[in-house]
Order: C-alpha cells, then structure tokens, then sequence
C-alpha cells in the first residue's frame, strides 16, 4: 500500500494582527509556496479578553478568499459592499476578494472565549481582478455526520469520502478543489479519507493527539501542523481522542507575490493595488 508520508511537522508561532489580537499563525511567511494553493492559517484562542477586544477594524483585501470557522464566540463582519454578518459559534464566512474588499471583523463579545481559525485560499490569476462576494454559512447549513468508528466530521468544504460514507460539503470551488473537515476523533478511532492524487494535503491538530500510518516517530500533538506528500492513501487514528482540521486543495502552480493583505502574481500587480487603495479605487 502506497502511504502519504509527512514531509514536516511544525509548531504555529505566536502572531499579532489587526489591532492587536494575538493569533497562532500556523501558516504564513517565508515559503509560502509549499502549501500552494493555501496562504495563511490562523488560530485564535483565548478566554481572556483583552487578547481579542480590539478585533480588526476596515483593512482592505485582494486577490484571494478568506475562510472564517468559529468554534467559540461571536465576531461581526461588515464590509464596503454593504455585507453584515454575525459569525457564532459552528458558523462559517466565506469571502472571496477578488479585486477587492475592505472590511472589519469585530468581537461581539467583552468576555468568554474566542476561538476558531481563518484560512486564506488563494485565487487563479484569472479570478484575481473578479467580482468580490461574500458569503455567510450557518452552523445549521453545513454538513455533519458521524462515521461508524464515532468519528464526528463537519464537511466545510469539498467531498467527504471515507470508502463507506460521501457526504458534500457546504463549498465547492472549481479550480483549488479545496476540502476543509473539522475532524473530532475519539479515542482508538481510526479513519482514512480518500484524497485525490497530486492534491496538497494537510492536518491540523488542534486538541489531543494524532498518529498517522506510516509515519516515525511521536503522535502529533495539539498545535502541530503536519504536511504531507502530495500521492498515496492516507490513514488516520488516535489512541487517545484528537481534533483536527484537514485542508486539501490543488495547487494552482502560478507565481505568489503577497504584500501584506494582497496576494497577486507579479510585483507590478501588487503596485496596482497599493495605487488602487492609495487612491480610492481598490474594488
């Protein structure tokens, strides 16, 4: 049997953003091109307010999608194209810039936690200058199911397939095909999901321990990223219970140019924006 091996595991490293939220950046930075056609994971996890408080107030975006998936809490949306959305607990956001929004992500909350990720998808060249839209999913419109092991999955994004149940996901994207499960594995569970060759994959654990077939070494603990080859079947179990989060997609295989919030293909286009939001004229 031909297994995806893991080519890194790594720690997420301590962020700041907006105006001053602290984050678990687990991807973004230098080498971004390896989890092609991902750009940047976020975790944000914190019961103490002022970690969060400040939220992000308006800052503009271009030239990808941001995906919002809140385990915790309350965060408003709001943007300038007039969209409004309250994000609780099971929601997701899902907003595709293009050529350009500019909006502001802010607690709903003074106390308790906040917790979720967001994760930035990027854009075909040919989509990069598109419409921008924005998308709001209740907890309640997207799939959930429970395997035979009692392996609990909440399908986000793409098709859910573990060889005995498919279960489509609340987002389908034609040229990153991406698949985004939130995974809650209980103890001595195990799982395989089919995943299409060539495809980028990834796990995040976010509570517990993971261990993956064919992999040396430890089970993968709680704020690990693990990257792993792009062919082979893949084979998941926990000894002791995990939550994780799978992410695959199909690289676009195109240049990644990123200047803070906007990510193009050439230097020249990354000007183009800085001009377009100097003067007025991003969207």
């Amino acid at each position: 049997m031909n297994l995806r091996h893991v080519l890194a595991v790594q720690p997420g490293q301590p962020a700041s953003d907006g105006a001053g939220v602290r984050l678990n950046r687990v991807i973004g930075g230098p080498g971004i091109e390896r989890f092609d056609p991902f750009l940047m994971l976020d975790e944000f996890a914190s019961d103490d307010p002022d970690d969060y408080i400040a939220g992000f107030p308006p800052h503009p975006h271009r030239g990808f999608e941001t995906i919002t998936y809140m385990l915790e809490g309350r965060m408003r949306h709001e943007d300038h194209l007039g969209n409004v959305g309250l994000l609780q607990s099971g929601d997701v956001q899902w907003m595709t810039a293009a050529r350009g929004i500019i909006h502001s992500e802010m607690p709903e909350q003074e106390q308790g936690t906040m917790r979720g990720f967001q994760l930035w998808l990027n854009l075909p060249a040919q989509d990069k200058l598109g419409e921008p839209g924005y998308r709001d999913i209740p907890a309640s419109a997207i799939p959930r199911l429970k395997t035979a092991a009692g392996i609990e999955a909440v399908v986000i994004a793409g098709l859910f397939d573990d060889g005995e149940v498919q279960q489509p996901g609340a987002v389908h994207k034609p040229h990153t095909e991406p698949q985004l499960f939130d995974l809650r594995m209980p103890a001595g569970s195990r799982l395989a999901p089919r995943l299409a060759d060539g495809h980028r994959v990834m796990l995040y654990v976010y509570e517990g321990e993971l261990e993956i077939a064919g992999a040396k070494g430890q089970p993968i603990k709680a704020g690990r990223l693990v990257r792993l080859s792009d062919l082979g079947e893949l084979q998941l179990e926990s000894n002791t219970g995990a939550s994780l989060l799978l992410i695959a997609g199909k690289p676009l295989g195109e240049p990644i140019v990123q200047y803070g919030p906007f990510v193009m293909n050439t230097r020249e286009e990354i000007e183009q924006a800085l001009r377009d939001f100097r003067d007025g004229a991003l969207a």
